[in-house]
């Protein structure tokens, strides 16, 4: 892509500081993310895909430093006073939360609730402007204004979900991050929100950060996606291409612990091992100690991320040899 990055990610670097030692969450970030892109972020849990997006927010707990660079709008996320950054979190860069459905009040009916969040970033808007604006919304995800007069509990887990998804585009925001946002749904009602998603990138040019340890929902629902693993960025790509054509041991092994729809059989395989402990410094490949094709290079040096193919990078040293 030959046009201006909207957000820019420049050597990001979040850790969490605890009695026993600083958590390297996330480091050495490097992204893009552009106009109308549909960007995903794959890993297992506790690679650092969370903490990454909330972390550019700023809505990580005190113990979190974040260093580095995000540039959206010409401006420097990381840092800015809060008073700054809550003109855009929300307004400009929206996020559905991971299991957001359970954020609504139990005692409240759901326009309610909804009010009280449109008038914090519109003070002194009235119930019927809120209303009016989430209501041509929530036609957008196929439910009507019938929801608004409903308590939490009336409501299914996929049409509080969806409810989120509107609510996250109430202020026509340029960017739309999906933290696991059909993580806890069923089958049958992470196909709906998917498709939700699919349309809302179709109708409103939004651009979307999609969150996910589902390499699946990648393919369904992004053109461009980063693996990442231990706080780091194994390879990035066209969807297709990673997908298709995976560089990176880490990737291959994500790709090939999942099923397919294809005839014939295949074996699926886990990844041995388990992460590693974020508190102690590697001074190679992050991935070496579970990594089937690791040498002793592997353990001493970290390798960069390389430009295979075009647009397709991979940060490994021998993603070039069997």
């Amino acid at each position: 892509m030959t046009q201006n990055p909207l957000l820019s990610l420049r050597d990001v670097n979040i850790g969490y500081r605890t009695p026993s030692g600083m958590v390297r969450a996330a480091n050495d970030i490097n992204l893009d993310l552009f106009e109308s892109d549909a960007l995903g972020i794959v890993g297992e849990s506790g690679s650092g895909k969370s903490t990454l997006a909330m972390g550019i927010l700023d809505l990580l707990a005190d113990n979190a430093e974040v260093r580095g660079q995000a540039v959206f709008n010409g401006k420097n996320l990381i840092g800015l006073p809060e008073k700054e950054m809550r003109s855009i979190r929300w307004r400009e860069i929206s996020v559905v939360f991971q299991k957001s459905m359970n954020s609504f009040s139990p005692v409240y009916k759901i326009g309610e609730q909804i009010h009280d969040i449109y008038k914090v970033h519109r003070p002194g808007s009235s119930r019927a402007e809120s209303d009016g604006a989430i209501t041509r919304l929530l036609g957008v995800v196929n439910l009507t204004d019938r929801v608004l007069g409903m308590y939490q509990h009336q409501l299914s887990g996929g049409m509080l979900q969806r409810i989120c998804i509107a609510l996250s585009l109430i202020f026509d925001p340029k960017i739309v991050v999906f933290d696991e946002a059909t993580t806890a749904l069923d089958v049958v009602t992470q196909g709906q929100v998917i498709g939700e998603i699919k349309r809302l990138q179709h109708d409103f040019h939004v651009s979307s950060l999609l969150i996910t340890h589902d390499i699946s929902v990648v393919a369904e629902t992004c053109n461009r996606v980063a693996v990442m693993y231990a706080g780091y960025i194994m390879e990035t790509g066209p969807v297709r291409s990673v997908i298709e054509e995976p560089l990176h041991p880490y990737t291959q092994g994500l790709i090939s612990s999942f099923p397919t729809l294809e005839s014939g059989k295949k074996m699926i395989r886990g990844i041995p091992g388990t992460l590693p402990d974020l508190k102690e410094e590697v001074p190679g490949c992050i991935f070496a100690p579970r990594c089937p094709k690791a040498q002793e290079k592997c353990r001493k040096q970290r390798p960069q991320p390389q430009e295979a193919a075009t647009q397709h990078t991979v940060a490994c040293h021998f993603w070039g040899r069997d």
